[in-house]
């Protein structure tokens, strides 16, 4: 059986040394009202007091509505302080902007947010001497399921090593808000938007995958090709480098 006390205890010292061997003041993390956001959240606020939700709405009615209550439970319930930031007219200039110069799809349009959120929280950073904490997990990353540059950036992440089921299990011990765990997981890039339902497969078979290396051909298949396609997010950009042969 897992012990969560005894790995809340890690992570939190974990994230302590971080802040000890960086100088920095505080944590600074991207509040969207989700498990992971969460998770983060909880964790940085029981290693410095000084740690700063920042809700980033940018256009969908959900990250106005449900997101912004979920993600204000949670900093109230654990004594986060919590900051909003509306983005919305930033991506609609920065739409326009591109939009004249050449045709945007979908992808284009919907990774601006995830880009200026991670903006945002840079600028507040480098205000406060602060550190950015990362929100992705193990299921998200290995699918590259993430914006590069944007959500994917990050000075640390303490749940990278998790799976979607183990946040929700350690939340479930954290005793977080119900409907942070029992709401469909979503990037809140348009309306309507599941993580699942784009993906095509769920997270239950994607940890299942990962953890046990089993999959139905259908789903393995979707597994695989999200991974390969995607590698290039996890690595460091390609650079040219000399060689003295």
């Amino acid at each position: 059986m897992r012990n969560y006390a005894q790995e809340l205890e890690q992570r939190v010292a974990f994230i302590q040394k971080l802040l000890q061997d960086s100088g920095a003041k505080g944590i600074v993390f991207g509040n969207s009202g989700g498990k992971d956001s969460a998770l983060v959240g909880i964790l940085c606020k029981k290693a410095c007091d000084n740690t700063v939700g920042i809700m980033m709405p940018c256009q969908s009615a959900r990250n106005f509505g449900e997101d912004m209550d979920d993600g204000g439970d949670v900093a109230k319930q654990f004594g986060i302080e919590n900051k909003t930031i509306d983005l919305s007219p930033l991506k609609e200039k920065m739409a326009d902007a591109v939009g004249a110069q050449t045709a945007l799809n979908n992808a284009a349009v919907s990774n601006i947010a995830p880009r200026l959120r991670m903006t945002a929280l840079y600028t507040y950073a480098a205000a406060n001497g602060c550190l950015v904490a990362g929100t992705g997990n193990r299921s998200e990353r290995y699918m590259g399921y993430f914006t590069k540059w944007g959500d994917g950036a990050c000075d640390f992440n303490p749940i990278a090593d998790l799976t979607v089921g183990e946040v929700y299990d350690f939340l479930r011990y954290l005793d977080a808000p119900k409907n942070i765990i029992e709401k469909a997981p979503s990037a809140g890039l348009f309306e309507g938007q599941t993580d699942e339902a784009e993906m095509g497969v769920t997270y239950a078979a994607i940890d299942r995958y990962i953890l046990e290396g089993t999959a139905s051909e259908h789903d393995k298949a979707i597994i695989d090709r999200y991974h390969r396609t995607s590698a290039h997010k996890r690595v460091m950009p390609v650079v040219f480098q000399e060689t003295n042969d």
